[in-house]
């Protein structure tokens, strides 16, 4: 999936980006094709356009651009780091309900 104008004005509202700085455009691009990998890597692949399973799996991309984007100066101090647990559910949830191919069967 592109990074189109939708998908970008989409992720600046989730993200609450008012107004990207000089950089940031590729920034955000680089970001949001690192989810969409991640979401791959993870066997979880795009869904149709308009199912709730789309909804779902945007909303995953949505939350790993916007932890990449806070994250993107910050160091981690101490070993208290802990993880979105309604965004490890739904993960665990689109990798059990991935269609199987017909190859697969």
């Amino acid at each position: 999936m592109a990074l189109d104008e939708t998908v970008k004005a989409r992720l600046m509202a989730y993200c609450r980006i008012d107004a990207l700085e000089e950089g940031e455009d590729t920034l955000l691009e680089g970001l949001y094709q690192a989810a969409v990998n991640y979401m791959a890597d993870a066997g979880i692949g795009e869904p149709q356009e308009g199912t709730p399973r789309r909804a779902q799996y945007d909303l995953c991309v949505n939350h790993l651009v916007l932890d990449g984007y806070d994250r993107r100066g910050a160091t981690v101090s101490g070993s208290a780091l802990e993880d979105n647990p309604v965004f490890r559910r739904m993960i665990v949830q689109l990798k059990l309900t991935e269609p199987v191919s017909e190859s697969d069967t």
